[in-house]
């Protein structure tokens, strides 16, 4: 199960990115359609888990909550939903694989952690894959300035996200005893509140456009499949395995992105974005290869261990 689990992350995550590139191409609100994703997904988590008794309705009082809605919803996925509206979905998946790059240079010029020659390489790997990545469109007549825009719009966002994981690693410390989908659900109430109100001040929403086919559909898979089914088994995997090897979805999907938004969507890949994506991806896996060779060396164990508290309390697992 956690083997077939984590392709369906792989996949689910992969695909999110076209859902979002379809839903804006059909003149959907960006901000207002995120918001509601994450607003009927977090609330649709947080009832279920208080209906099962695994969280309290005064976890919503909690600031941490707030802030880390602020931080890892609506910081980045504003960003990212609007950038949609003028970058591929391709492009958009590799831009957001930096994430972890952003993390250990957040922790190396932030936090004045101290960090290996080879994660330091695997950053400046992943940064010549930006440039390859976005440097010829720049350049390009084609693609007009707004691509540009968008594309930093989404590297913003990672930022954003970079800091709002580290910022969540301590909060689900100091609520250990609160289950990760619960703390999930409750950031994703505050953060579609947050889109709410961005987009009450930025948008014009009409019933018959969010009503289109398509927007309802892109919605819907959001929502349930990308918000609640990826989400939820992405939890899964950390509470049964660790916070590294789930993770690593992040190295498949971007793949699986541009390749879906090329056959199904028509988008193009160039030579440049295939080499700079695969280098940001490459880059990506070296600057995290110590966390990766510590979970490959320990495998057996992992799966043992993860059979034995599957067969302990199967319930706990969704």
């Amino acid at each position: 199960m956690i083997v077939v689990n984590y392709l369906i992350v792989c996949l689910v995550f992969g695909t999110t990115f076209l859902a979002i590139k379809i839903g804006v191409d059909h003149a959907a609100p960006p901000f207002f359609s995120a918001g509601l994703r994450f607003f009927a997904a977090g609330s649709i988590l947080f009832l279920w888990m208080v209906w099962r008794k695994k969280a309290a309705w005064s976890l919503l009082l909690r600031k941490e909550m707030l802030v880390t809605g602020a931080l890892l919803t609506f910081g980045t996925f504003s960003f990212l939903y609007w950038a949609e509206q003028y970058v591929t979905s391709g492009v958009a998946a590799v831009l957001s694989a930096t994430g972890p790059l952003m993390i250990v240079l957040l922790q190396m010029i932030v936090l004045r952690q101290k960090t290996t020659r080879r994660a330091v390489l695997g950053i400046l790997i992943g940064l010549v894959g930006v440039m390859l990545l976005v440097l010829p469109n720049m350049i390009s007549v084609q693609a007009g300035p707004r691509w540009a825009i968008g594309c930093a719009a989404i590297l913003i966002g990672e930022v954003l996200y970079s800091i709002g994981a580290l910022y969540t690693k301590r909060v689900t410390q100091s609520y250990a005893e609160e289950s990760p989908i619960a703390l999930n659900a409750a950031q994703m109430i505050y953060g579609g509140l947050l889109l709410f109100i961005l987009s009450a001040f930025t948008e014009r929403v009409s019933a018959e456009v969010l009503l289109q086919p398509s927007a309802l559909g892109s919605l819907f898979y959001l929502t349930v499949v990308g918000s609640m089914v990826g989400h939820s088994l992405f939890y899964w995997l950390v509470a049964k395995t660790n916070p590294v090897f789930p993770s690593t979805w992040l190295y498949v999907s971007p793949l699986i992105a541009m390749t879906i938004g090329v056959l199904f969507y028509g988008e193009t890949a160039g030579w440049y974005a295939v080499l700079g994506g695969g280098t940001i991806i490459a880059g990506t896996v070296l600057t995290n290869l110590d966390s990766l060779h510590q979970l490959l060396s320990r495998p057996s164990r992992l799966t043992a261990q993860a059979s034995a508290e599957g067969s302990a309390g199967s319930v706990a697992g969704s």
